[in-house]
Parts: structure tokens; sequence; C-alpha cells
């Protein structure tokens, strides 16, 4: 789980990096138009690649630091064995359904190799480049998901439900709370929390 961590961090920050050139861009662009009646051109083109992109290779990071949305209004309620199986059953269709976008994806990647597509803006980009970038950031969160569900089933089978719970389970109110006060002390002491 140390390499999949590692390897979510990377795309967390590519990711950032991505969407923060994007906004950038924008702002000079918008910048531009307004003061000097000019465009960079494509800065929209650009602005789309860039979110599509930083989003399919940030997800994994969000997955493993349980930071996807989920309904839990019931879920609270139920035993700690009925959640660690629906937390399985809800990561597993998670999972399932990236793994469809990312085949999907790949048949778009090939048809855009294939008939040597090209974006119709004025900067004609071959649409294969960043449609790769992106099924490469789908397949990784796939097979970071796979890790997932793989060491939560290792730890359910040593008998340590309450590590796997801690590894897939949505973060309760108080874990949370534990997260902001490590945040806040953090800040107060100058230091990263």
């Amino acid at each position: 789980m140390a390499l999949a961590h590692r390897l979510s961090r990377v795309g967390l920050v590519f990711g950032g990096i991505l969407v923060f050139l994007a906004a950038l861009l924008i702002g000079i662009d918008v910048l531009l138009r307004k003061f000097f009646q000019t465009s960079l051109g494509g800065a929209d083109e650009l602005a789309g690649y860039a979110l599509a992109l930083g989003t399919s290779w940030s997800l994994g990071a969000a997955l493993l630091d349980r930071n996807h949305i989920r309904i839990d209004s019931l879920y609270t309620h139920f035993p700690r064995g009925l959640r660690l199986a629906l937390d399985l059953f809800g990561i597993g269709l998670f999972i399932g359904f990236f793994g469809l976008i990312a085949v999907r994806g790949w048949d778009v990647v090939e048809q855009s190799w294939v008939s040597s597509s090209r974006s119709h803006t004025a900067l004609a980009t071959p649409t294969v480049i960043p449609q790769l970038v992106w099924f490469l950031g789908l397949v990784t969160l796939v097979l970071l998901g796979c890790a997932l569900i793989l060491h939560a089933a290792l730890l359910i089978a040593r008998g340590q439900a309450a590590a796997a719970t801690r590894a897939i389970s949505t973060r309760s109110a108080a874990e949370e709370v534990e997260e902001e006060v490590r945040f806040l002390k953090g800040r107060e002491s100058g230091g990263a929390p």
C-alpha cells in the first residue's frame, strides 16, 4: 500500500499542477482580452484538457484518502460487519464503473490514433495525446482501487476488521475533526501538519 499511496500522490500533484496552470492560463487570457483586445488562443481547449487529465489522475488519491462522497444516513446505524461488507461492495462497484469507463476510453484513444484525429481548433492538437494521458489516469485509479480491495480483504482474512474499516470506510466525523485539529496545530507551530 505504501507504493499505492506514493503513486496516488504523484497523480494528485500532477493533477493539481495541471489545474493550477489552466487557471493561470485562463487568467492571463482574460486579462489580455480585457486590456489588450487580444487572446492567447486555445486557452479554453488547454483548460479543458487540464481539467479532464487532472481529474482522472487525482481520483486515486481521493479513493485512498477516503475523500469520495458517500451517502451514509443509514450506514452508521448498521453493525460493523455489514458496514464493512457494504464498503467492499461499494468500492467494487466504483472500480467496476471506472474500469468500464477505461475500457471505453481505450476505444476512443485507439480510434483517435487510427484516424489521426486532431482538435477542431486553432491548435489542432492530436487528440490521442490528451486522451492517452486521461486513459492512463483512469487505469491508475482502477489499479489503485484493486490494490485497496486486496489490502482490505487481506486485513479481514487476518482478523483485522478495524484496520480494514480504517482503510476503506467513510471517514467518521471524529476522524475529520482529528484531521482538522492536526492541521491547525501544524499551522500554529509553523510546521507541516
